[in-house]
């Protein structure tokens, strides 16, 4: 059966970056971008030219940041999507592959990231599910100290760039995928939960802060009515700019009175 040909628009690498630029990412800036390739339309030259082109908005000086997260390495009893037997869960967990930034590749945050990890230059931090990639001046600034207990908290990169005062960018993604939201779910806080993960040492459970992207969207849209928030479009994707550190002080506010969180004290 022949394959249609695609309905477009016609993107290409200059088209990204000057998408990027009206939108008003500026050089220099250190930027947090969450994505969606099949969004764009049809780039030439796919993941390749859209990192390119977010490297030539940015210019040499700036900093491009992506979630290069891992979820599958969790525990197999958690898994819906697909689910795996049960009587398979212990030999996952003995068998699980150890997290390695080198070799370890990103799942389900899209084949952008995956593009900006295997970059020339590129840097990973250490968390073993939540990790993030980096390029630019800033990359090991970002990326080094990421605690093994801290998915999405204070000692990730999501806390430091909030420091530097970097803005989140997305590109054809929802609020469902802002991370920065989750840095708020350490403030609020969130109860403690057991996360499970492989180890060098074999399979271990650390107590992490429990995190989930319900709500999100709604979160994000109640933020974009209220806060400053640039949008266009850029190939075909809408796209939003705005700085972390609104994104997690305004979450803080929100999931504070829409959610129920048990008291700390008792």
């Amino acid at each position: 059966m022949a394959i249609p040909p695609p309905t477009g628009p016609l993107v290409t690498r200059d088209d990204i970056a000057d998408g990027l630029r009206r939108l008003g990412v500026t050089r220099g800036e250190t930027l947090l971008a969450h994505s969606s390739l099949s969004s764009l339309g049809w780039v030439n030259g796919g993941a390749v030219a859209v990192v390119q082109g977010l490297l030539d908005a940015l210019g040499p000086t700036g900093t491009l940041v992506v979630p290069a997260h891992t979820a599958d390495l969790s525990d197999p009893a958690d898994w819906a999507n697909p689910p795996v037997p049960e009587k398979w869960w212990e030999r996952i967990r003995a068998t699980m592959p150890a997290y390695d930034p080198l070799l370890t590749p990103t799942r389900g945050v899209g084949v952008i990231p995956e593009t900006v990890r295997t970059w020339p230059g590129a840097l990973r931090s250490a968390h073993p599910q939540t990790s993030f990639a980096a390029l630019g001046p800033r990359a090991r600034e970002i990326t080094e100290g990421h605690a093994t207990d801290c998915r999405l908290g204070e000692r990730s990169p999501l806390a430091r760039l909030e420091r530097l005062g970097a803005r989140v960018l997305l590109l054809g993604a929802g609020y469902d995928s802002c991370t920065s939201f989750h840095l708020a779910e350490y403030r609020v806080p969130a109860p403690l939960v057991p996360v499970g993960r492989p180890t060098p040492g074999g399979w271990r459970s650390v107590p992490e802060v429990s995190i989930t992207s319900e709500g999100f969207e709604e979160l994000g849209r109640d933020f974009e009515r209220e806060r400053p928030v640039a949008r266009g479009t850029v190939g075909a994707a809408d796209a939003r700019l705005f700085p972390v550190a609104d994104a997690v002080a305004y979450a803080e506010r929100w999931l504070a009175s829409h959610r129920d969180f048990p008291d700390p004290a008792t």
